[in-house]
């Protein structure tokens, strides 16, 4: 890129310490080739291991990664949006969400560039396109995944391939709009409802390859899932669409 921008990657840390290295590694290369940016951890009291104190030991040696310690953090959806408040604080153009524990390769991190960098407002990574891919899941998260999808397509109106996948990136202007919108979603489900939000917006979605399972999804993560949903999907059949403009 003849301009490099100026990027964040914000990434919840929860008991990572297993995968820390692997991970890091590949994200490290990722960032020496992309230098501009900088990598947001953002670490809360659900992790028990030492995912803290590794973070902390990267962030002393490399100013490229910084450590957010949050306890205040009420859910994951709490961790994302303090990661998205403290990428704003810093001036950065595009902020891109990824999972850690190897679940998002961190090279697919310069496609999302490029494409913000096209001009679009929302970079949503998708598994179910052309180039995505899920390996090493389980048939039940496959199946929350892609019924999540056709779902929440068939209540919201949306149109995307993939509306679960937690890899997706915004322009600064855009995530200024969501960090102090009421969302509703307590877990997972929040991506979905970013994608209702921000349907509007120019967006695109790009290939992803999911290579490891995430933890198990909970009944309340369900439950809450479900509550989201028909809440927005009563306010669209009650015209009252909500949206953020």
């Amino acid at each position: 890129m003849p301009n490099p921008p100026n990027y964040a990657v914000v990434i919840p840390m929860a008991n990572e310490e297993t995968d820390f290295y692997p991970f890091i590694k590949i994200l490290t290369s990722v960032i020496s080739a992309n230098p501009s940016g900088t990598v947001y951890f953002v670490i809360d009291q659900v992790s028990t291991d030492k995912t803290l104190e590794l973070c902390r030991e990267l962030s002393s040696a490399n100013p490229s990664f910084k450590t957010i310690w949050a306890p205040e953090n009420k859910n994951v959806v709490d961790a994302y949006i303090c990661g998205y408040r403290e990428a704003l604080q810093n001036n950065h153009d595009f902020i891109i969400e990824m999972d850690a524990g190897l679940s998002h390769d961190p090279e697919a991190i310069p496609l999302f560039l490029y494409a913000l960098c096209q001009g679009v407002d929302c970079a949503f990574g998708s598994r179910f396109i052309e180039g995505g891919s899920i390996a090493d899941s389980n048939w039940r998260r496959y199946f929350l995944s892609k019924f999540g999808t056709l779902l929440s397509n068939l209540l919201l109106g949306t149109k995307l391939h993939d509306m679960t996948s937690g890899f997706q990136g915004f322009s600064a202007d855009v995530v200024r709009q969501f960090v102090n919108y009421p969302l509703l979603s307590k877990a997972h489900f929040y991506q979905t409802e970013l994608r209702y939000l921000l349907r509007k917006k120019t967006f695109c979605e790009l290939p992803i390859h999911y290579k490891a399972p995430s933890p198990r999804v909970s009944k309340k993560a369900i439950v809450n899932s479900f509550d989201v949903l028909f809440h927005y999907f009563f306010l669209r059949m009650k015209l009252k669409p909500a949206i953020i403009s």
